[in-house]
Protein backbone atom coordinates (compact mmCIF):
# COMPACT_ATOMS: atom_id res chain seq x y z
CA UNK A 1 0.00 0.00 0.00
CA UNK A 2 1.17 3.52 -0.81
CA UNK A 3 0.16 6.74 0.88
CA UNK A 4 -2.07 7.65 -2.08
CA UNK A 5 -4.11 4.43 -2.37
CA UNK A 6 -6.71 5.65 0.13
CA UNK A 7 -7.86 8.11 -2.50
CA UNK A 8 -10.57 7.28 -5.09
CA UNK A 9 -9.36 6.30 -8.54
CA UNK A 10 -12.10 8.35 -10.24
CA UNK A 11 -12.01 12.13 -10.40
CA UNK A 12 -14.82 14.31 -9.07
CA UNK A 13 -15.81 15.08 -12.68
CA UNK A 14 -16.12 11.34 -13.49
CA UNK A 15 -18.15 10.72 -10.36
CA UNK A 16 -20.52 13.49 -11.47
CA UNK A 17 -20.83 11.90 -14.94
CA UNK A 18 -21.52 8.57 -13.27
CA UNK A 19 -24.36 10.05 -11.20
CA UNK A 20 -25.81 11.81 -14.25
CA UNK A 21 -25.78 8.64 -16.33
CA UNK A 22 -27.49 6.63 -13.57
CA UNK A 23 -30.21 9.30 -13.39
CA UNK A 24 -30.71 9.29 -17.17
CA UNK A 25 -31.07 5.51 -17.25
CA UNK A 26 -33.72 5.65 -14.52
CA UNK A 27 -35.57 8.37 -16.44
CA UNK A 28 -35.46 6.28 -19.63
CA UNK A 29 -37.22 3.35 -17.97
CA UNK A 30 -39.60 5.50 -15.95
CA UNK A 31 -40.84 7.05 -19.21
CA UNK A 32 -41.60 3.52 -20.48
CA UNK A 33 -43.38 2.40 -17.32
CA UNK A 34 -40.71 -0.15 -16.40
CA UNK A 35 -40.58 -0.78 -12.65
CA UNK A 36 -37.26 -0.50 -10.80
CA UNK A 37 -36.69 -3.45 -8.45
CA UNK A 38 -34.07 -4.44 -5.90
CA UNK A 39 -33.20 -8.12 -5.35
CA UNK A 40 -30.71 -9.75 -2.94
CA UNK A 41 -26.98 -9.34 -3.47
CA UNK A 42 -26.42 -12.43 -1.28
CA UNK A 43 -27.93 -15.55 -2.87
CA UNK A 44 -28.18 -19.24 -2.13
CA UNK A 45 -27.44 -20.50 -5.63
CA UNK A 46 -24.62 -19.25 -7.88
CA UNK A 47 -24.65 -19.20 -11.67
CA UNK A 48 -23.83 -22.58 -13.20
CA UNK A 49 -22.09 -21.14 -16.28
CA UNK A 50 -18.53 -22.51 -16.48
CA UNK A 51 -17.24 -19.03 -17.29
CA UNK A 52 -18.72 -17.52 -14.11
CA UNK A 53 -16.81 -17.71 -10.84
CA UNK A 54 -18.96 -16.83 -7.83
CA UNK A 55 -17.59 -15.38 -4.60
CA UNK A 56 -18.45 -17.61 -1.64
CA UNK A 57 -19.70 -16.19 1.67
CA UNK A 58 -19.92 -18.22 4.89
CA UNK A 59 -21.66 -17.35 8.15
CA UNK A 60 -21.24 -19.36 11.34
CA UNK A 61 -24.07 -21.83 11.68
CA UNK A 62 -25.68 -20.93 8.36
CA UNK A 63 -25.67 -22.44 4.90
CA UNK A 64 -23.15 -21.16 2.39
CA UNK A 65 -24.19 -18.15 0.30
CA UNK A 66 -22.71 -16.43 -2.73
CA UNK A 67 -22.44 -12.89 -4.07
CA UNK A 68 -24.57 -12.81 -7.19
CA UNK A 69 -22.98 -12.56 -10.64
CA UNK A 70 -26.30 -11.30 -12.04
CA UNK A 71 -29.78 -10.62 -10.64
CA UNK A 72 -31.28 -12.75 -13.42
CA UNK A 73 -32.65 -15.65 -11.38
CA UNK A 74 -34.35 -13.41 -8.81
CA UNK A 75 -35.77 -11.07 -11.45
CA UNK A 76 -37.31 -13.98 -13.34
CA UNK A 77 -38.97 -15.11 -10.12
CA UNK A 78 -40.51 -11.64 -9.82
CA UNK A 79 -41.76 -11.78 -13.41
CA UNK A 80 -43.29 -15.24 -12.88
CA UNK A 81 -45.07 -13.79 -9.81
CA UNK A 82 -46.64 -11.01 -11.90
CA UNK A 83 -44.28 -8.03 -11.60
CA UNK A 84 -44.53 -7.05 -15.25
CA UNK A 85 -41.68 -5.16 -16.95
CA UNK A 86 -38.79 -4.55 -14.54
CA UNK A 87 -35.24 -3.21 -14.42
CA UNK A 88 -32.45 -3.11 -11.87
CA UNK A 89 -29.16 -1.27 -11.39
CA UNK A 90 -26.99 -3.25 -9.02
CA UNK A 91 -23.47 -4.29 -8.11
CA UNK A 92 -22.44 -7.81 -9.07
CA UNK A 93 -19.27 -9.77 -8.37
CA UNK A 94 -17.49 -12.08 -10.79
CA UNK A 95 -14.40 -13.55 -9.20
CA UNK A 96 -11.11 -14.16 -11.04
CA UNK A 97 -11.86 -11.45 -13.61
CA UNK A 98 -9.74 -8.29 -13.90
CA UNK A 99 -8.74 -6.29 -16.97
CA UNK A 100 -8.80 -2.70 -18.26
CA UNK A 101 -12.54 -3.16 -18.95
CA UNK A 102 -13.46 -5.38 -15.98
CA UNK A 103 -13.33 -4.95 -12.21
CA UNK A 104 -14.23 -7.90 -9.98
CA UNK A 105 -17.16 -5.89 -8.61
CA UNK A 106 -19.04 -3.82 -11.16
CA UNK A 107 -22.41 -2.19 -11.85
CA UNK A 108 -24.87 -4.05 -14.04
CA UNK A 109 -28.07 -2.77 -15.63
CA UNK A 110 -30.49 -5.61 -16.22
CA UNK A 111 -34.07 -5.44 -17.50
CA UNK A 112 -36.90 -7.64 -18.79
CA UNK A 113 -39.70 -6.78 -21.21
CA UNK A 114 -42.82 -8.90 -21.56
CA UNK A 115 -43.95 -9.73 -25.08
CA UNK A 116 -40.69 -8.50 -26.64
CA UNK A 117 -38.96 -10.46 -29.39
CA UNK A 118 -35.18 -10.48 -29.62
CA UNK A 119 -35.45 -7.86 -32.37
CA UNK A 120 -37.63 -5.67 -30.16
CA UNK A 121 -35.07 -5.90 -27.38
CA UNK A 122 -32.17 -4.98 -29.67
CA UNK A 123 -34.15 -1.93 -30.77
CA UNK A 124 -34.71 -0.90 -27.15
CA UNK A 125 -31.05 -1.40 -26.24
CA UNK A 126 -30.10 0.85 -29.16
CA UNK A 127 -32.72 3.41 -28.09
CA UNK A 128 -31.37 3.38 -24.53
CA UNK A 129 -27.78 3.99 -25.59
CA UNK A 130 -28.81 6.72 -28.05
CA UNK A 131 -30.90 8.42 -25.37
CA UNK A 132 -28.45 8.32 -22.45
CA UNK A 133 -25.11 8.39 -24.33
CA UNK A 134 -25.63 9.82 -27.84
CA UNK A 135 -21.89 9.96 -28.50
CA UNK A 136 -21.53 6.22 -27.89
CA UNK A 137 -24.34 5.45 -30.34
CA UNK A 138 -23.04 7.79 -33.06
CA UNK A 139 -23.22 6.27 -36.53
CA UNK A 140 -25.53 3.64 -37.95
CA UNK A 141 -26.14 0.51 -35.89
CA UNK A 142 -25.78 -2.86 -37.57
CA UNK A 143 -27.19 -6.28 -36.82
CA UNK A 144 -24.99 -9.16 -37.93
CA UNK A 145 -25.49 -12.87 -37.31
CA UNK A 146 -22.82 -14.82 -35.49
CA UNK A 147 -22.23 -16.80 -38.67
CA UNK A 148 -21.92 -13.65 -40.78
CA UNK A 149 -19.36 -12.21 -38.36
CA UNK A 150 -17.19 -15.33 -38.61
CA UNK A 151 -17.51 -15.40 -42.38
CA UNK A 152 -16.64 -11.69 -42.63
CA UNK A 153 -13.61 -11.74 -40.33
CA UNK A 154 -12.25 -15.28 -40.75
CA UNK A 155 -13.94 -16.72 -43.86
CA UNK A 156 -15.02 -19.55 -41.56
CA UNK A 157 -18.51 -20.98 -41.00
CA UNK A 158 -18.82 -21.57 -37.22
CA UNK A 159 -21.65 -24.06 -37.69
CA UNK A 160 -20.15 -26.28 -40.36
CA UNK A 161 -16.36 -25.88 -40.03
CA UNK A 162 -14.61 -29.09 -39.03
CA UNK A 163 -12.77 -29.37 -35.70
CA UNK A 164 -9.51 -29.42 -37.65
CA UNK A 165 -10.39 -26.14 -39.40
CA UNK A 166 -11.28 -24.47 -36.12
CA UNK A 167 -8.13 -25.74 -34.43
CA UNK A 168 -5.91 -24.61 -37.30
CA UNK A 169 -7.43 -21.12 -37.33
CA UNK A 170 -7.16 -20.82 -33.54
CA UNK A 171 -3.58 -22.13 -33.51
CA UNK A 172 -2.57 -19.50 -36.04
CA UNK A 173 -3.92 -16.85 -33.65
CA UNK A 174 -2.04 -18.17 -30.64
CA UNK A 175 -4.52 -20.54 -29.00
CA UNK A 176 -3.00 -22.30 -25.98
CA UNK A 177 -4.41 -25.67 -24.94
CA UNK A 178 -5.09 -26.45 -21.30
CA UNK A 179 -5.49 -29.65 -19.34
CA UNK A 180 -9.20 -28.97 -18.79
CA UNK A 181 -10.17 -29.05 -22.45
CA UNK A 182 -12.51 -31.76 -23.63
CA UNK A 183 -12.08 -33.86 -26.73
CA UNK A 184 -14.98 -31.85 -28.16
CA UNK A 185 -13.73 -28.32 -27.52
CA UNK A 186 -15.66 -26.61 -30.31
CA UNK A 187 -17.14 -23.91 -28.09
CA UNK A 188 -13.77 -23.18 -26.48
CA UNK A 189 -12.28 -22.62 -29.92
CA UNK A 190 -15.20 -20.46 -31.06
CA UNK A 191 -14.99 -18.40 -27.85
CA UNK A 192 -11.27 -17.89 -28.40
CA UNK A 193 -11.80 -16.74 -31.99
CA UNK A 194 -14.59 -14.37 -30.98
CA UNK A 195 -12.58 -12.90 -28.11
CA UNK A 196 -9.27 -12.47 -29.88
CA UNK A 197 -10.09 -11.78 -33.53
CA UNK A 198 -13.74 -10.96 -34.13
CA UNK A 199 -14.89 -9.06 -31.04
CA UNK A 200 -12.08 -6.47 -31.06
CA UNK A 201 -13.05 -5.51 -34.64
CA UNK A 202 -16.75 -5.02 -33.95
CA UNK A 203 -18.54 -1.72 -33.43
CA UNK A 204 -15.91 0.50 -35.02
CA UNK A 205 -18.40 2.56 -37.02
CA UNK A 206 -21.37 2.34 -34.66
CA UNK A 207 -23.21 -0.10 -32.43
CA UNK A 208 -22.90 -3.71 -33.64
CA UNK A 209 -25.34 -6.40 -32.53
CA UNK A 210 -24.20 -10.00 -33.00
CA UNK A 211 -27.10 -12.46 -32.80
CA UNK A 212 -27.77 -16.12 -33.49
CA UNK A 213 -25.08 -17.65 -31.28
CA UNK A 214 -24.58 -21.44 -31.44
CA UNK A 215 -27.23 -23.47 -29.63
CA UNK A 216 -24.50 -24.90 -27.40
CA UNK A 217 -23.98 -21.34 -26.09
CA UNK A 218 -27.67 -20.64 -25.49
CA UNK A 219 -27.27 -20.29 -21.67
CA UNK A 220 -30.76 -19.14 -20.58
CA UNK A 221 -32.02 -18.25 -24.06
CA UNK A 222 -34.49 -20.04 -26.31
CA UNK A 223 -33.33 -21.84 -29.43
CA UNK A 224 -34.27 -20.34 -32.78
CA UNK A 225 -37.40 -22.15 -34.03
CA UNK A 226 -36.24 -21.60 -37.61
CA UNK A 227 -32.69 -22.86 -37.09
CA UNK A 228 -32.07 -25.32 -34.24
CA UNK A 229 -28.31 -24.70 -34.55
CA UNK A 230 -28.74 -21.14 -33.23
CA UNK A 231 -29.91 -19.53 -29.99
CA UNK A 232 -32.06 -16.41 -29.70
CA UNK A 233 -29.28 -14.48 -28.02
CA UNK A 234 -27.33 -11.33 -28.92
CA UNK A 235 -24.29 -9.38 -27.76
CA UNK A 236 -23.67 -5.68 -28.36
CA UNK A 237 -20.23 -4.28 -29.21
CA UNK A 238 -18.89 -0.76 -29.50
CA UNK A 239 -15.27 0.02 -30.36
CA UNK A 240 -14.35 -3.63 -29.79
CA UNK A 241 -15.85 -3.65 -26.27
CA UNK A 242 -18.62 -6.08 -25.36
CA UNK A 243 -21.24 -3.80 -23.84
CA UNK A 244 -24.43 -5.82 -23.43
CA UNK A 245 -26.08 -9.17 -24.04
CA UNK A 246 -29.68 -10.25 -24.34
CA UNK A 247 -31.90 -13.32 -24.60
CA UNK A 248 -35.36 -14.27 -25.71
CA UNK A 249 -35.78 -15.97 -22.36
CA UNK A 250 -36.15 -19.72 -22.00
CA UNK A 251 -39.38 -20.52 -20.15
CA UNK A 252 -39.20 -24.32 -19.98
CA UNK A 253 -38.36 -25.60 -16.49
CA UNK A 254 -37.41 -29.03 -17.83
CA UNK A 255 -35.05 -27.62 -20.46
CA UNK A 256 -33.50 -25.23 -17.95
CA UNK A 257 -32.88 -28.09 -15.52
CA UNK A 258 -31.19 -30.09 -18.27
CA UNK A 259 -28.94 -27.13 -19.07
CA UNK A 260 -28.04 -26.67 -15.40
CA UNK A 261 -27.14 -30.36 -15.20
CA UNK A 262 -25.02 -30.11 -18.35
CA UNK A 263 -23.23 -27.07 -16.89
CA UNK A 264 -22.48 -29.03 -13.72
CA UNK A 265 -21.17 -31.94 -15.75
CA UNK A 266 -18.80 -29.59 -17.56
CA UNK A 267 -17.82 -27.86 -14.32
CA UNK A 268 -16.92 -31.21 -12.82
CA UNK A 269 -14.86 -32.16 -15.86
CA UNK A 270 -12.92 -28.91 -15.56
CA UNK A 271 -12.32 -29.34 -11.85
CA UNK A 272 -14.59 -26.41 -10.97
CA UNK A 273 -17.05 -26.39 -8.03
CA UNK A 274 -20.38 -28.10 -8.74
CA UNK A 275 -23.49 -26.52 -7.22
CA UNK A 276 -27.04 -27.58 -6.49
CA UNK A 277 -29.41 -26.18 -9.10
CA UNK A 278 -31.61 -23.22 -8.17
CA UNK A 279 -34.93 -24.92 -7.43
CA UNK A 280 -36.55 -21.53 -6.76
CA UNK A 281 -35.93 -20.48 -10.36
CA UNK A 282 -37.05 -23.83 -11.74
CA UNK A 283 -40.26 -23.65 -9.70
CA UNK A 284 -40.90 -20.14 -11.02
CA UNK A 285 -40.45 -21.35 -14.60
CA UNK A 286 -42.77 -24.29 -13.93
CA UNK A 287 -45.38 -21.89 -12.53
CA UNK A 288 -45.22 -19.97 -15.80
CA UNK A 289 -42.76 -17.36 -16.98
CA UNK A 290 -44.50 -14.94 -19.36
CA UNK A 291 -43.00 -14.65 -22.83
CA UNK A 292 -40.25 -12.07 -22.38
CA UNK A 293 -36.81 -10.92 -23.44
CA UNK A 294 -34.10 -9.61 -21.14
CA UNK A 295 -30.86 -7.66 -21.45
CA UNK A 296 -27.85 -6.97 -19.24
CA UNK A 297 -25.58 -3.99 -19.88
CA UNK A 298 -22.25 -3.19 -18.26
CA UNK A 299 -22.82 0.28 -16.81
CA UNK A 300 -19.15 1.01 -16.10
CA UNK A 301 -18.18 0.10 -19.66
CA UNK A 302 -20.88 2.38 -21.02
CA UNK A 303 -19.49 5.20 -18.88
CA UNK A 304 -15.98 4.41 -20.13
CA UNK A 305 -17.10 4.71 -23.75
CA UNK A 306 -19.01 7.91 -23.00
CA UNK A 307 -16.03 9.61 -21.35
CA UNK A 308 -13.13 8.14 -23.33
CA UNK A 309 -11.70 6.45 -20.23
CA UNK A 310 -8.92 3.97 -21.02
CA UNK A 311 -9.27 1.88 -17.86
CA UNK A 312 -12.31 0.94 -15.81
CA UNK A 313 -10.62 2.24 -12.65
CA UNK A 314 -11.08 5.77 -14.02
CA UNK A 315 -14.86 5.49 -13.64
CA UNK A 316 -14.95 3.72 -10.25
CA UNK A 317 -14.64 5.37 -6.87
CA UNK A 318 -12.65 2.44 -5.48
CA UNK A 319 -11.65 -0.57 -7.62
CA UNK A 320 -11.19 -3.93 -5.91
CA UNK A 321 -7.54 -3.32 -4.99
CA UNK A 322 -8.50 -0.16 -3.05
CA UNK A 323 -11.71 -1.48 -1.50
Amino acid sequence: MTSATWRPSASRALLERRAQLLARIRSFFAARGVLEVDTPFLVGHPASDVHMHSARVEFAGARVHFLHTSPEYAMKRLIAAGSGDIFQLCHVVRALERSPVHNTEFTLLEWYRLGFSLGDLMAEVEALVRDVCPQVAAGAAERVTYREAFMRELALDPFSASPAELESTADNLGFVRTGTQSSDNRDELLDFLMATRIGPRLGREGLTFIHGYPASQAALARLDPEDARAAQRFELYRDGVELANGYHELSSSAEQRARFEQDNHERGRRGLPVFAVDEYLLAALAAGLPDCAGAALGFDRLLMLATGARHIDEVLAFPTERA
